[in-house]
């Protein structure tokens, strides 16, 4: 049976190093993106350059009609999903909660925790046991901010991926006897474009050096860590979070 995984946020950063090892690893590989066409078709070009089997679809992981579409295109052209990597994620700009306003803190949990909810409903219904599946992984990508809180900064971020946690151990234990095992990492400053969206795109590198290792992290650290969770290496892993935050 082949390994197919669907990456939401995987046309750059942490998605994009995760996809491209994915393929390496024989796995066919969905990209899912919101808005970046040209770097979806980067990412998808160079996996296609060294043979790997991958597509690229267009939609936003948060809206269940559009999710619905693409595990529908991942049936039909790549076949039975094995492994989902939930990525994609937002962050707003540094900021007291006073000053949050209510359409930030909707858009905040509906990305990164109602989109990684029904990306799993849609996953399950084809791998668990339970629904005539073979099983598989969900790896969710949680934060390091989701134990330290990011005071002044960003909670509601912090808070989103304090859900993600939650959502983890809870489902890890739900589905545990239906074949899939559920993962998370915790990233921590790691060199993507990611900290743009907060207005702060030199973030990493300001702060590196206050890291006990001394320097932030790359993507494909963690995407190394989210394929040996997918892995049958793992076959015994579940519930279990990873913190890649370079000792903070």
């Amino acid at each position: 049976m082949a390994k197919v995984m669907v990456i939401t946020g995987g046309s750059r950063g942490i998605g994009a190093a995760t996809a491209l090892l994915a393929a390496r690893d024989g796995y066919r590989v969905c990209i899912n993106y919101q808005t970046d066409d040209a770097q979806a078709r980067d990412t998808l070009e160079q996996i296609h350059a060294f043979g790997a089997r991958a597509i690229a679809i267009k939609a936003d992981a948060s809206n269940e009609d559009e999710v619905i579409a693409l595990f529908h295109r991942v049936d039909a052209e790549l076949g039975p999903i094995t492994a989902l990597v939930n990525n994609a994620a937002t962050i707003a700009h540094q900021s007291r909660v006073e000053e949050m306003s209510e359409f930030r803190l909707l858009k905040m949990m509906k990305t990164n925790v109602v989109g990684p909810m029904l990306c799993a409903k849609h996953a399950i219904a084809r791998m668990s046991t339970r629904h005539g599946g073979f099983g598989g992984s969900i790896v969710n990508v949680s934060s390091v901010a989701a134990r330290l809180g990011s005071p002044n900064e960003y909670v509601d971020y912090a808070a989103s991926k304090g859900a993600i946690d939650a959502f983890t151990l809870g489902l890890s234990k739900e589905l545990a006897g239906e074949g899939i095992r559920v993962n998370a990492v915790r990233p921590g400053y790691i060199h993507t474009q990611f900290h743009a969206l907060s207005g702060d795109p030199d973030r990493v590198r300001k702060l590196e050096k206050a890291l006990p290792v001394g320097r932030g992290g790359q993507p494909d650290e963690v995407a190394e860590a989210i394929l040996w969770l997918s892995s049958e290496m793992a076959s015994y892993v579940t519930g279990t979070f990873l913190d890649l935050g370079g000792g903070r």
